[in-house]
């Protein structure tokens, strides 16, 4: 184990599986020339393509009705959808300013567990995950 002071963005990372690199450095460079400015929160789950996919339109319907609570969260540069219909992913990736982070971390993600306690609910939806990870144009 290893112990660091942690900038607020950083709090996330404390209790994950990551790197100490990533934490014993200020929040904006993982290593040299890793460098990062934005921190992004995924939702993902399968879906079952039984009853002409209706877990999937359900799923939608679903951040159909948080996307815009999502979109107010300060500091949120965008918020994408992905499915792949081929390995039945259905991902939510809300990408914010790293500066920002720390804050939305704070606040449990919300909207994110009534988000997941409702996307486990419907039927055919199941593998429900989270994931934190870094983004950084290229």
């Amino acid at each position: 184990m290893f112990s660091v002071a942690l900038r607020p963005t950083a709090r996330l990372f404390a209790n994950r599986s990551v790197a100490p690199a990533l934490l014993s450095r200020t929040m904006g460079t993982i290593t040299e020339g890793v460098e990062f400015d934005t921190i992004a929160r995924e939702w993902r789950c399968k879906w079952s393509p039984d009853s002409d996919k209706k877990s999937l339109a359900e799923a939608q319907k679903l951040l159909s009705s948080v996307v815009e609570e999502v979109k107010k969260v300060d500091g949120v540069k965008g918020v994408q959808r992905v499915v792949c219909g081929g390995c039945m992913d259905f991902k939510v990736i809300t990408s914010v300013d790293s500066e920002k982070f720390g804050a939305w971390s704070d606040a449990k993600f919300a909207p994110e567990a009534d988000f997941l306690e409702k996307l486990k609910a419907i039927d055919g939806i199941d593998v429900v995950e989270t994931q934190t990870f870094t983004l950084m144009p290229m």
